[in-house]
């Protein structure tokens, strides 16, 4: 199964609405929102797997909120690209597919390594001690449960989001951290995926993070893009190994 993901123009425009929606500073968080937060965290980390119908009368009841607001929730999601929507079939979780991991693969080493070069071109000694902070804050805990490699242990997972977003917070570009911020999503999906699957291979993610932290704090941003490169094919290499996991996710979804 193929994925059908929405137009750049559409995700530009929806990265734009939320700009502005937060400078705006409207309150707290309406029902809509927080229903779409809780629907996001589900679907990045496969608790709603790849292709599954999304019915919104269960979700709005599971949630004690109207249709109304499941279903504003899920078309932002649909502008996110995490969720499709389709006048005969409702609503579901993008699919996922190797030839859509290696399209989001490519375009975030495109767009993430310029805003890594932007960030260690522009960013001064407050940058770079928020780099280090995030980088020791990721290697305070572990990657995977230790009787149960097939499960993240999720504060790893959100240092390791704080970390990368660190990396590149100098730009100086919203819209490219914005674009950069969707691309990290969309991988996420797959990277949560492709750990489930254990592939007899062995990998050291810290060390590939080491490499990316020696050469920003060394400004040498020729060397963090390829180690930023290198980091991203590599998770890619391993979904593919975990190819059939993926593939019977979408069979039975």
């Amino acid at each position: 199964m193929t994925a059908t993901r929405p137009s750049a123009s559409l995700l530009a425009m929806n990265i734009g609405l939320s700009f502005r929606e937060g400078l705006a500073g409207d309150g707290p968080r309406s029902l809509t929102s927080a229903v779409q937060e809780r629907l996001r965290a589900d679907i990045l980390s496969t608790r709603l797997l790849p292709g599954q119908k999304l019915h919104i009368a269960g979700l709005a009841k599971q949630f004690s909120v109207s249709l109304a607001a499941v279903r504003e929730a899920l078309s932002r999601l649909v502008a996110d690209g995490l969720v499709q929507a389709s006048d005969q079939r409702g609503f579901r979780v993008c699919p996922v597919s190797l030839a859509d991991l290696a399209d989001v693969t490519q375009t975030r080493i495109d767009i993430e390594g310029l805003a890594l070069r932007r960030s260690i071109e522009r960013g001064d000694e407050a940058w770079l001690s928020s780099v280090a902070a995030a980088w020791e804050a990721l290697k305070a805990v572990p990657y995977r449960f230790p009787d149960d490699p097939t499960v993240h242990y999720e504060e790893w997972v959100v240092r390791h989001r704080i970390f990368h977003r660190a990396l590149v917070n100098a730009c100086g570009s919203q819209w490219l951290l914005g674009f950069r911020d969707v691309l990290h999503e969309q991988s996420e999906r797959y990277r949560r995926l492709s750990i489930r699957r254990e592939v007899g291979r062995p990998r050291d993610v810290e060390a590939e993070h080491a490499a990316i932290v020696d050469a920003v704090f060394a400004r040498d941003a020729d060397a963090a893009v390829r180690a930023l490169s290198v980091h991203f094919s590599t998770t890619m290499e391993f979904v593919e190994l975990a190819a059939p996991r993926i593939a019977e996710v979408n069979a039975t979804t």
